[in-house]
């Protein structure tokens, strides 16, 4: 059956939306849009040109090669999936019937072609890994840039900064003279952690090794050539999944029905994989492709685990693997009501100004209390200094912690250790560490944090590091003055407003009237 022809997105140059345009020539696209949109406000605060040089500088095809996608269609998509937390087929349908959304992407008229093909954003979120995307974070908010206060490698004097559109706040970000004088701390730093669990089914150890049983029956069936073998090695495949359903099919199941299953399992897996390396051995070359070697070896990892730990009668090893598809998710403890266990990668994320930054991100399980320092070092190459204040978890604040902070003359808002006082005292203030819990709500509930749908470890960490993107985003666009709030009311509130400034007139005076007439009498 021949494969179906993949429409590829159009090579349109991309144009910078700094270049100037005359009054009165603008496009009749432009000219007919509201300008209040969402889509359209949010275009006019991102830095495209930046952006796009991020994405030019991953392509590295300046000299050689053929022309890449407009960047803007790439950048702006990947944006627009997770805003409004959409599947990749979604959203191409989305900016396809969506003049708005379009316009956002850089189109200069309406089309009713589909900008790509849904399969690109896998090569989109590899080609903007956790690194990339974080650094368009920074940008997006005005750091990194000329306007951020930081010292640079060669130790030079810094210039006056030109005047930006930064929503951090310009308070927070201190100039650094050339001399050596000490920069007083500003700002309050919140910072946790969290779980990001991945889109697989919940890993059991009998449906793991049913799982990998199978992918190596497959093995067999690729390997096995009557050119080089005498006979097909048998794999009782049809038995073994009688006796995998047999068990995995009642709702309720003792230990001991579970135990019998998963060695029966494991005495499948092994008769498989010895028939694998007998085939590869009358092979002349090594016959399997990058996928299924892949796949080969973790099979061979996920067995050795799953024997390990029936021989010993436990439930935990090392580096244990939870998906033969997605080897790189690790379980991590978290002891939540809900889930105490959650698949996925952990992050730890910093609040500066409601802002979200994404510091750390590791798929194996970490003690929060070992990034603490780390953050704080961070926020300092952002802004210049060090925090005023931090807010942290109970499990961030230990006494090395407490030490370092105390030598940088960082106030820890937590509760002191050892015995507490006779006399109550507040600390720390009930809600004060609500923007983080909250960030990580609104992240999960309403941008997809909560299930990572990519299966690659990279396209995960982009996907991850968009959303955080994306949170920052949403938040800037929600920031308007009086002004704007003003000019958007409806006829007839704007009326109401006008007949309220009159009575007010009125009123005021009247009561003049009264109290002029009351001196003269």
């Amino acid at each position: 059956m021949p494969k179906a022809k993949k429409y590829r997105a159009s090579k349109n140059a991309y144009i910078s939306p700094s270049q100037l345009t005359m009054a009165g020539f603008e496009s009749p696209y432009s000219q007919t849009l509201d300008p209040n949109n969402r889509w359209v406000r949010l275009a006019h605060k991102i830095p495209w040109d930046i952006l796009v040089d991020t994405y030019l500088y991953q392509l590295n095809n300046s000299e050689t090669g053929a022309d890449a996608i407009n960047p803007r269609v790439a950048i702006g998509s990947m944006i627009l999936k997770h805003i409004c937390n959409m599947s990749d087929r979604e959203t191409v349908l989305q900016i396809q019937e969506n003049m708005y959304m379009q316009y956002f992407i850089g189109y200069t008229s309406f089309s009713t072609e589909a900008p790509f093909d849904p399969s690109l954003f896998v090569d989109f979120r590899k080609r903007l890994g956790i690194d990339q995307i974080n650094g368009i974070n920074e940008k997006v908010l005005g750091l990194g840039t000329s306007n951020s206060a930081k010292i640079s490698e060669n130790k030079s004097d810094l210039s006056d900064p030109p005047e930006s559109d930064s929503p951090i706040d310009d308070s927070t970000i201190v100039e650094i003279p050339g001399t050596e004088s000490p920069v007083e701390n500003h700002g309050k730093l919140i910072t946790d952690a969290t779980a990001c669990p991945q889109d697989i089914a919940y890993p059991t150890d009998l449906n793991l090794l049913n799982d990998a049983r199978e992918k190596s029956e497959e093995i067999i069936d690729i390997l096995y050539s009557p050119d080089f073998h005498n006979k097909k090695p048998r794999t009782y495949r049809k038995l073994a999944r009688k006796n995998y359903l047999k068990t995995a099919q009642k709702k309720v199941k003792s230990k001991r029905e579970i135990h019998n299953a998963v060695k029966k399992q494991l005495g499948y897996l092994r008769r498989n994989l010895k028939n694998i390396n007998l085939l590869l051995d009358q092979h002349p070359s090594f016959p399997l492709n990058k996928k299924y070697h892949k796949y080969l070896l973790v099979i061979n990892t996920l067995y050795d685990q799953q024997q390990k730990m029936f021989t010993e009668g436990s439930h935990s090893v090392e580096d244990r693997i939870v998906s033969i598809h997605q080897p790189h998710v690790r379980p991590i403890v978290r002891g939540k009501t809900n889930a105490h266990v959650e698949f996925g990668a952990k992050i730890n994320v910093s609040i500066m100004n409601g802002f979200a930054f994404l510091d750390d991100f590791s798929w194996d399980a970490f003690n929060e209390g070992t990034r603490l320092m780390a953050t704080v070092e961070k926020y300092k190459q952002r802004f210049g200094c060090y925090p005023e204040e931090v807010l942290a978890d109970k499990i961030y604040c230990n006494r090395k912690n407490r030490a370092s902070l105390k030598k940088h003359g960082i106030k820890l808002r937590a509760k002191p250790l050892g015995r507490p006082k006779a006399v109550d005292v507040e600390h720390v203030r009930p809600g004060e560490r609500n923007p983080i819990e909250g960030t990580f709500g609104q992240a999960k509930t309403a941008y997809g944090l909560n299930r990572v749908k990519a299966r690659l470890s990279e396209t995960s960490e982009s996907w991850i590091a968009t959303i955080i993107l994306v949170l920052n985003l949403i938040k800037i666009i929600g920031v308007s003055t009086c002004c704007q709030i003003l000019s958007m009311l409806t006829y007839s509130a704007s009326c109401l407003v006008e007949s309220l400034k009159r009575n007010l007139r009125n009123i005021l005076a009247l009561n003049f009237l009264d109290n002029l007439e009351f001196k003269t009498n």
